[in-house]
């Protein structure tokens, strides 16, 4: 038995590792039990390596494409092995840090699958084969989720896989089939994409990124087929058959009532995730979950049974990796007593194609349902000097305000645009109008002058586009 902790968490993702340095801080004894890498599939298999390929396909086609270079441009090649061995160094480079973290603030890590006995003991069996026990006052799950999947398409890791494996392809396949034109799909395909492979994206709703705003989705959309992307939406799957030199699809397309055939060498499912709720017990789930298997949880991200918290993906909503960790933040200090009910601030989000998208708050079109007294303000990057020095000029800000010019969204497609979405987040998150963010001196020249003149276009007043 290990012993008795103040506070255990099962899951050493972003929601779980930094529940436990939080509360190790507010002076817990924390106990933290993960079956794998701490870090998560964030750090180990998702967002990290995900975000260091596409950084390394992006040079790549840039020496290969841009017109301001001489010489033989089609003898560059992208030395993969010497790709993914970066890969996994940066991986390594970051689970260390946490690890190093971790024991600094006194929190003992457990490597092994824990599961929920009652609400205040933790049986695990460790990566060594052996049983032990962790009693605690307080419990956080932070489990996390894995990829959905789909009827006739078991994800067997060869032909039909997650974005695990396909981060780890040995040699890029010939064509890649990807089921889902949510973030994850889009950005998987921006990748393969750039290395050659046909890419075919089907997706059963009628446009990508499924609840963005629509007017840039459709943007993402057209301008993702010009860099080589085949895009198909409306695509009902109603078939699959895996063949031992690739996967074959058919179904009906829900626009033209037409059959659709389409066959790959890979097919990677990108079309959602489902909780892991179900691998916490030994038996069924002892606290309450909806029908899809999310766990339910209070204004205090509590459980059904008293003591137990959950948080991150487990319990739904965005399946973010900084939802997770913002209410990691958050039920550590409730688990310690030093809080009240969590705060549920708007959630930003981003997909890293190119251009990026990042959104925050209300769609024009939610906005406009819920009031008259909407306004949007616009500003092409075509107008942004560093965009265009940046040879970038693709994309758009779009804010939308509401009574008062309150901002209650802001929708970026652009070079940068998941780091110039944080000052409009901020404002979404205080209340604050539009004329904060066009009031404020930006410098020049610099991409978040587009914001800026977003901002002054929901009033009337940019200066460097007509209103």
């Amino acid at each position: 038995m290990v012993g008795k902790a103040d506070l255990a968490i099962i899951g050493g993702g972003p929601g779980g590792y930094v529940a436990a340095l939080r509360a190790a801080q507010l002076g817990r004894r924390v106990v933290l039990v993960e079956e794998d890498a701490v870090g998560g599939t964030c750090m180990n298999w998702g967002c990290i390596p995900t975000k260091h390929l596409l950084h390394q396909t992006r040079l790549f086609r840039e020496l290969r494409t841009s017109k301001m270079f001489d010489g033989p441009a089609g003898e560059i090649v992208l030395n993969w092995a010497r790709v993914q061995a970066d890969k996994r160094r940066v991986v390594d480079r970051l689970v260390r840090g946490v690890e190093f973290l971790l024991q600094r603030h006194g929190v003992e890590v457990v490597k092994g699958r824990g599961m929920l006995r009652d609400e205040r003991r933790i049986s695990v069996r460790t990566t060594a084969g052996e049983e032990t026990t962790v009693e605690a006052g307080r419990i956080i799950l932070a489990a996390g989720s894995r990829a959905a999947e789909l009827p006739g398409l078991a994800l067997d890791g060869r032909r039909v896989v997650s974005s695990t494996e396909a981060l780890g392809f040995e040699t890029p396949p010939k064509s890649l089939l990807i089921v889902g034109a949510g973030a994850i799909g889009l950005e998987m395909g921006t990748i393969y994409s750039r290395l050659g492979t046909a890419v075919t994206v089907l997706e059963i709703l009628p446009g990508i990124l499924p609840g963005c705003d629509r007017e840039i989705g459709q943007r993402l959309e057209l301008l993702l087929k010009r860099q080589g992307l085949t895009i198909l939406t409306g695509m009902k799957i109603e078939k699959a058959e895996v063949l031992e030199d690739g996967v074959a699809v058919e179904g009906t397309c829900l626009k033209t009532k037409t059959v659709f055939f389409h066959r790959a060498e890979v097919l990677l499912l990108a079309a959602g995730r489902r909780p892991n709720s179900d691998r916490l017990c030994e038996g069924a789930p002892f606290f309450a979950l909806d029908g899809s298997g999310w766990v339910k949880v209070n204004d205090r991200l509590e459980t059904s049974v008293p003591g137990i918290l959950a948080i991150g993906d487990l319990v739904g909503g965005k399946l973010l990796a900084h939802k997770a960790s913002h209410e990691g933040l958050a039920a550590a200090a409730i688990a310690a007593g030093k809080a009240g009910p969590a705060v549920h601030p708007p959630v930003p989000m981003a997909v890293f194609t190119e251009p990026e998208f990042a959104s925050v708050g209300l769609t024009e079109e939610e906005a406009r349902e819920r009031s008259d007294a909407v306004r949007v303000g616009t500003f092409s990057f075509q107008a942004n000097g560093r965009a265009l020095t940046m040879g970038s000029p693709e994309g758009v800000v779009k804010i939308v305000a509401g009574e008062g010019g309150r901002i209650l969204g802001a929708h970026i497609l652009g070079p940068g645009a998941s780091d110039l979405l944080s000052e409009v987040t901020l404002a979404v998150t205080a209340g604050l109008p539009a004329s904060a963010v066009a009031d404020a001196v930006h410098i020049h020249p610099t991409l978040s002058e587009a914001v800026m003149e977003a901002a002054a276009k929901v009033e009337g007043r940019a200066v460097h586009a007509l209103n």
